[in-house]
């Protein structure tokens, strides 16, 4: 028996709205929150998101202290004039972005290999111990 056209359109809205629905809530219940995410993180990088929090906060200021200027202003959107984008400050162009890129790299490694020398060094302490230890407790003649 022949449905009633409505009946298909009827049916079609439904596993339509199925669909989105299911998306939503997986989407809604599958996403972590921010808190979540920086729970999630190393100590390391917790530690350097907050330390970078009030930049971040700062230039977030900047940049709508600038929004509302140019709001403010007669001219066209696309001719800001002195205002400049607070991403490119003082001509810090992507070279200088790569080279403080590759200077904190450099810091990194340095740090890095400063605490494996220190832990070199007290490894040698211990071993330089265990054996004087070893050592004063032996004889050269077993009588």
């Amino acid at each position: 028996m022949e449905r009633p056209v409505w009946f298909r359109w009827l049916r079609v809205y439904a596993i339509g709205f199925g669909i989105i629905g299911a998306g939503v809530l997986l989407f809604k219940y599958t996403t972590p929150t921010d808190e979540e995410l920086i729970a999630a993180l190393s100590p390391e990088l917790r530690q350097q998101y907050e330390r970078e929090r009030k930049l971040r906060q700062a230039e977030q200021q900047e940049l709508m202290r600038i929004v509302k200027q140019t709001a403010a202003s007669e001219t066209p959107v696309w001719n800001t004039g002195p205002i400049k984008s607070p991403w490119e400050r003082k001509g810090v162009s992507a070279e200088s972005r790569e080279q403080f890129q590759q200077v904190k790299a450099e810091q990194v490694q340095r740090e890095e290999l400063q605490r494996i020398r220190e832990e070199l060094e007290t490894i040698r302490q211990q071993s330089a111990n265990k054996t004087q230890e070893i050592a004063s407790k032996k004889s050269w003649w077993p009588w």
